[in-house]
């Protein structure tokens, strides 16, 4: 079924109530494209992190290596489960410039495990039309702190540019709906990992349908 105009306004609305800093338009996100790197190099990066450290003891482990192995695992199962939508082919057949999506991530990050295999076959469906990069939040962090969700240095973002990387708009770190639940949460004192098995929970059951039609309306911006 084919999403209003109407709906995607509203979600787009929605959205921009988490983000509460003024977006700085005088970033030079070109140099950011200059250093980032391809989805393909992050899967693999991420794979032999998780290779190297878990055979490792504990105590050797790098940072967080706690999330790698079950982040990958989802990682790898969305890519081959999630196609893209019609409508949101559609909406990419209908682009006349190119995009470029500048996704600020990390692989510890439970959300980014669900949401950018989500972004990286979406922009692979687009043949060239959208280009995706990826750079690490915590060695940029004075670029996610332009983008902090409720004063949190929260991922995954993403930034859509156009074809001369000027900002038009950003996204996340998660659907509508996903942060409300957070949001919600939270005020309840959930501890971290019930939270964070609910909100997992959540994903499971939406498929990423609420990432398809906000990605969409993005799309539609442009």
């Amino acid at each position: 079924m084919a999403v209003s105009f109407k709906t995607l306004l509203s979600n787009a609305c929605l959205l921009s109530k988490y983000n509460n800093m003024p977006v700085n338009t005088t970033i030079d996100y070109k140099s950011y494209i200059a250093k980032s790197i391809l989805f393909e190099d992050y899967l693999k990066a991420f794979e032999d992190v998780v290779e190297t450290n878990i055979k490792l003891p504990e105590e050797k482990q790098i940072h967080n290596f706690k999330y790698y192995p079950l982040n990958l695992q989802r990682t790898q199962r969305i890519l081959k489960q999630y196609i893209a939508t019609d409508e949101l082919l559609e909406a990419i057949n209908t682009l006349d410039k190119p995009l470029h999506w500048l996704v600020i991530t990390e692989p510890w990050c439970g959300d980014a495990s669900q949401i950018v295999p989500v972004i990286a076959n979406i922009a692979a469906a687009s043949e060239g039309k959208i280009q995706l990069h990826l750079v690490y939040r915590d060695e940029n962090l004075e670029l996610i702190d332009q983008y902090l969700t409720n004063s949190g240095r929260a991922i995954p973002k993403l930034l859509q540019l156009d074809e001369e990387y000027n900002f038009l708009a950003h996204w996340g770190p998660r659907p509508v709906a996903a942060q409300q639940l957070v949001m919600s949460l939270k005020e309840q004192n959930v501890e971290h990992d019930e939270l964070a098995t609910i909100v997992h929970k959540w994903y499971a059951e939406n498929k990423a349908a609420d990432i398809s039609t906000e990605l969409l309306a993005l799309i539609k911006e442009a």
